[in-house]
């Protein structure tokens, strides 16, 4: 069969399969990510029936799918809302590197993988993936949400500590010396600058160049600018995600609304890819030896994680149910992680750390949209009822 016929047959059957899994996720009332994960298992690497001819595209569109996901998101947004958002959760940040790089970072030391080591399973259990919540929210309806700002941000801020990261852990794994280490930083940081200073205080004129009335040139032209940007961004070591993003708050008015619209069918197949390919590239059996620990290390960091949006919601004035919705929507990681594991083991750093990481996000993944309905359940709200009541009487004696 040609290659191009196999790669066509693939592609169809899968998007096919996803299609009548969306529909099952819908009818039993749950977020479609998990089932796109298992998917992707299924048919991945080491899977039941592996569909290799079509693995690059699949690679390809998980990448579009991150940057439509944060653009979007973006568009929701505008550039006075980001800053008073980043300014009201710059604690929370501390707090979230704090409660959530910690527990990484001492396992592997427990683990006796070194400081290198150290250092990247500290950014894999620190940073939330992007993609994941703004899909969970969005599949929620909480877009609209009083807490979803205060999610954001905690995002955002991580996204662009990244920024900050990706350099120091580059110098970390691969040994270079501290000017050069140096160096890389200081030109990450000096790129999400000039992005975000644009993005800030020249979004009008950007939102000019384009025209709403005419969807074909106004789709092309920001989806054009979107992966420009972020392609940019990424080259300099600095997260594509987080250029993706800024394009979205740089863009305003009739602009924005029109795109949102005309870039939501693109979000909702690549966004599906994303997590399909996520799975696919992942070997079951090399999940098993490492699943004991990646659960424990899965429960306290979701444990955390919960406290960082609680904390950071309650620091924004949000209600009691907004905060615990803010927690436990922080919980999947993702992306982020899965690069900074690779970084360490292409460096030659703890190969047990890939497999680890792989059922890490995994864990996580799957858990994040059912843990995110939980605050919403009436058990739950009935248990956060009594909880305020007996903090009342507790103060009132």
């Amino acid at each position: 069969m040609h290659e191009t016929t196999l790669i066509l047959i693939e592609i169809g059957a899968l998007l096919f399969g996803m299609s009548l899994l969306g529909r099952l996720a819908i009818r039993i009332g749950i977020s479609p990510i998990p089932l796109y994960l298992v998917a992707g298992l299924a048919f991945g690497n080491g899977g039941i029936v592996p569909l290799g001819a079509s693995e690059e595209f699949f690679e390809i569109g998980s990448e579009i799918g991150v940057i439509l996901l944060l653009a979007l998101l973006g568009l929701e947004y505008t550039a006075g809302e980001l800053l008073t958002n980043l300014r009201q959760s710059k604690i929370a940040g501390l707090i979230d590197a704090s409660l959530n790089a910690v527990p990484g970072a001492l396992f592997a030391l427990v683990m006796g993988w070194g400081p290198a080591a150290a250092v990247a399973l500290a950014g894999i259990t620190w940073v939330s993936s992007s993609g994941v919540v703004a899909k969970v929210m969005r599949d929620l309806g909480r877009l609209g949400n009083r807490e979803t700002p205060t999610v954001l941000a905690v995002l955002v801020i991580e996204d662009l500590a990244m920024a900050f990261y990706l350099p120091i852990l580059s110098a970390v794994v691969i040994g270079v010396s501290l000017v050069q280490g140096a160096v890389a930083v200081a030109v990450a940081v000096g790129v999400v600058s000039v992005i975000l200073w644009v993005a800030l205080r020249h979004g009008p004129v950007i939102s000019r160049v384009f025209t709403p009335d005419h969807p074909e040139p106004l789709l092309l032209g920001v989806l054009g600018l979107t992966m420009l940007v972020a392609g940019l961004a990424a080259q300099v070591n600095v997260s594509a995600a987080v250029g993706a993003f800024l394009v979205g708050i740089a863009l305003s008015g009739r602009v924005a609304e029109h795109a949102g619209r005309l870039l939501t069918p693109l979000r909702d197949l690549f966004a599906a890819v994303f997590f399909v390919f996520f799975g696919l590239t992942t070997d079951p059996a090399d999940l098993l030896p490492v699943l004991p620990a990646a659960i424990v290390l899965a429960v306290v960091t979701i444990a955390t994680k919960v406290g960082t949006g609680y904390l950071a919601a309650r620091r924004a004035g949000i209600g009691v149910p907004g905060r615990w919705r803010a927690g436990f929507a922080l919980t999947p990681r993702g992306e982020f992680s899965i690069v900074i594991a690779g970084l360490a083991v292409g460096a030659g750093v703890a190969p047990q750390l890939a497999p680890l990481a792989t059922a890490y996000v995994l864990i996580t993944v799957i858990a994040g949209p059912f843990l995110a309905r939980v605050p919403d359940t009436a058990w739950f709200r009935g248990w956060s009822r009594q909880q305020r009541s007996a903090a009342m009487r507790s103060a009132r004696g």
